[in-house]
């Protein structure tokens, strides 16, 4: 089951590009890097929980496979990348990842990286392959 719906594709596409802008925006008007790593634009729930799902897509299309489980609680899930897949006893694949919503739109769009948003606590991740800072941002 896809983390979007085909006829929201294209809503969730507008409600990212239109995150990722304003978090640039803010972004570059941040003092420092710290400051980045707060960059959140307001939205309303529907479109940050769009956004969240149209980016995570992305990923699933840029990355396919069954190998590592990205959560962006409470929007979606997906799995990607190659390697092997869930134990058919527990779904949870060996690999997990997880982040915030404002944290992973922050990743996908370019504001901060993988290795900032790590080292300042706010990336969850489990097991071997648990850096996505080759795949990101999306755009």
């Amino acid at each position: 089951m896809s983390v979007i719906r085909e006829n929201d594709v294209a809503e969730g596409r507008r409600d990212f590009l239109a995150w990722r802008d304003a978090a640039k925006e803010a972004a570059a008007q941040a003092p420092n890097a710290a400051a980045r790593l707060e960059v959140g634009p307001p939205m309303p729930r529907r479109q940050l929980a769009m956004a969240v799902r149209y980016s995570l897509h992305m990923l699933e299309i840029k990355a396919p496979g069954p190998g590592v489980e990205v959560r962006v609680a409470p929007w979606g899930a997906i799995k990607i990348l190659d390697g092997p897949a869930s134990d058919p006893h527990n779904l949870t694949p060996p690999d997990t990842i997880e982040l915030d919503p404002e944290v992973w739109l922050r990743l996908a769009a370019g504001v901060t990286s993988w290795q900032e948003e790590q080292e300042a606590g706010r990336i969850t991740a489990l097991g071997e392959r648990d850096d996505l800072s080759e795949l990101l941002p999306l755009v």
